[in-house]
């Protein structure tokens, strides 16, 4: 190094000192002697807190007896409201004490085996390992030079992912905060891209244009569709409502019979979202039928496996969810069922250009220097600007277990939940609303005899408090057609048969100590 070059450790002598003000100097001062292992200790500390809570907390029981006053009461204090922030620093130690104290307790643990959870499996541990390099390189992935790794690895796991769903050369993907992220996107790409081809706009449409379009979805659907329409500008009848069949999927004869109403009553339909994999029961709605119906209808198909595209991976189970290479556009949730630590969500789209056309928006500040081809700029492919650097924790999970290693968690999760079913479907004291449920989820009920369907109802929400304050096990509730039924969620490797099993004899013995 030559006295030209600058070191960052020039004017040393000056800053020293600069820092005394907290008790850990070294925390802030990185250059200063000692700073880095003050860096590694704290690091130390903070995984051992980590692995405690897993060990010590987590395993333990699913999520903590508290109801929500008593929790909020534990948490702020006797005015259940959130104190002032701290006027002064704290040492690292101190704030660590305060989360094993006041937080670890009380958190959801997703790693229990008897936590059959709404769409929240505990993450992988590479998962947690790259969402730690995330934070401490701190990519903002936006423009190239901001994270200009970070857009190559969203651009390689974005490709996987494209080639997970089935989508073509020409398609292209980018990385979300979650699902609803992803079908709020997919709705705007259907409305500017489709909505505006079919209206003859040249343009996309806004305002009065909107008012007579028509998006056709189950009863399944996520709200995320119905919340992305009312986003965009669409009126409240926009959003058509089809009711699916008895196993809660969505079949194109109904479809196709509202489409027909809706033409002959002078409105514009433009658009079929589908969902592989509903929130409520798992359901996965005909998509090759609702493809052709699209194709023939000239509609725009997006389709919502936020939850079921994973099992694309199996060669075993890719025949639950069909048709994913037809649509247009396709929802999917890395978060999900490919076990990522929050958050992560996926769009994927069939042409790269529906996306950039979208949302291609180049502030005059957002400029490169660079004598060659201009870099990807990820800002012109989402709805978000600044993203946090969410690829990477996806790209060293695939790197560690595989897309065979996937596949056998989604199996063992779908093995799992079919060997639930059956159990269910053998007692004479619970019954299923799906027999065999199409990819993991278990939607069912208590039996009381000689009570009324309200007071089974209310039976059902009893149990589900009585199960979730004993820490035996968790499972959540859920309406279907008008009825309460408990829902288990398979969604975690470290669940087992017995632990299915277990969960059916814990609500058994809960429910002969409630009241009738």
């Amino acid at each position: 190094m030559d006295d030209t070059t600058p070191s960052p450790r020039r004017g040393r002598a000056q800053d020293a000192g600069r820092f005394d003000w907290h008790p850990e100097p070294a925390m802030f001062d990185l250059q200063a002697d000692g700073a880095r292992q003050a860096l590694e200790d704290l690091g130390r500390q903070a995984w051992a807190l980590a692995v405690e809570y897993v060990y010590d907390e987590a395993l333990v029981r699913p999520v903590g007896p508290d109801s929500y006053q008593e929790l909020r009461a534990r948490f702020f204090g006797p005015s259940l409201e959130p104190a002032a922030a701290p006027a002064t620093p704290h040492p690292s130690s101190a704030v660590l004490d305060e989360v094993r104290e006041r937080v670890l307790p009380y958190a959801y643990n997703a790693y229990h085996p008897r936590s059959f959870s709404y769409f929240t499996p505990p993450p992988l541990p590479m998962s947690v390992q790259g969402e730690l390099f995330c934070q401490v390189l701190h990519q903002g992935i936006d423009v190239f030079h901001s994270g200009p790794i970070g857009g190559l690895v969203e651009e390689e796991v974005t490709r996987w992912l494209a080639d997970l769903v089935g989508a073509g050369a020409d398609s292209w993907a980018v990385l979300t905060s979650g699902g609803v992220m992803a079908n709020i996107m997919a709705m705007t790409v259907a409305r500017d891209r489709h909505l505006g081809h079919l209206l003859g706009t040249g343009g996309p449409p806004r305002g009065r244009a909107l008012e007579g379009a028509r998006v056709y979805v189950s009863d399944q659907a996520h709200f995320s569709i119905g919340r992305a329409l009312d986003m965009l500008g669409f009126p409240a009848e926009a959003l058509v409502v089809v009711e699916s069949d008895r196993r809660y999927r969505l079949q194109p004869g109904p479809v196709a019979d509202r489409i027909a109403e809706d033409r002959a009553a002078g409105f514009l339909p433009f658009c079929i979202a589908a969902v592989c994999g509903s929130t409520n029961t798992g359901s996965v709605d005909d998509v090759p039928g609702l493809a052709e119906l699209a194709r023939t209808e000239r509609l725009w198909l997006h389709v919502d496996a936020a939850y079921g595209g994973a099992a694309r991976l199996s060669a075993r189970d890719a025949c639950r969810v069909p048709g994913l290479a037809l649509a247009d556009s396709v929802t999917v949730d890395p978060h999900k069922w490919l076990f990522q630590a929050y958050d992560i969500g996926g769009l994927v789209v069939r042409h790269r250009e529906d996306l950039h056309r979208t949302f291609d928006r180049s502030p005059e500040y957002y400029r490169s220097t660079m004598p060659e081809a201009e870099p990807l700029n990820w800002l012109e492919y989402s709805m978000e600007g600044t993203r946090r650097f969410r690829a990477l924790k996806l790209w060293t999970s695939w790197k560690h277990v595989g897309s065979a290693g996937f596949a056998r968690l989604v199996e063992h999760d779908n093995d799992v939940a079919a060997f639930l079913a059956a159990e269910i479907a053998r007692s004479d004291d619970f019954e299923a609303a799906v027999a065999e449920p199409d990819l993991s989820v278990v939607c069912f009920r208590h039996l009381a005899p000689g009570v009324s369907d309200e007071e089974l109802d209310a039976h059902q929400d009893r149990l589900q408090r009585a199960l979730e304050v004993s820490g035996e096990a968790w499972v959540s509730t859920t309406k279907l057609r008008g009825r309460t039924y408990l829902r288990a969620g398979v969604m975690n490797w470290l669940t087992t048969e017995d632990d299915a099993l277990g969960m059916l004899e814990s609500l058994r013995h809960l429910a002969g100590t409630l009241p009738t």
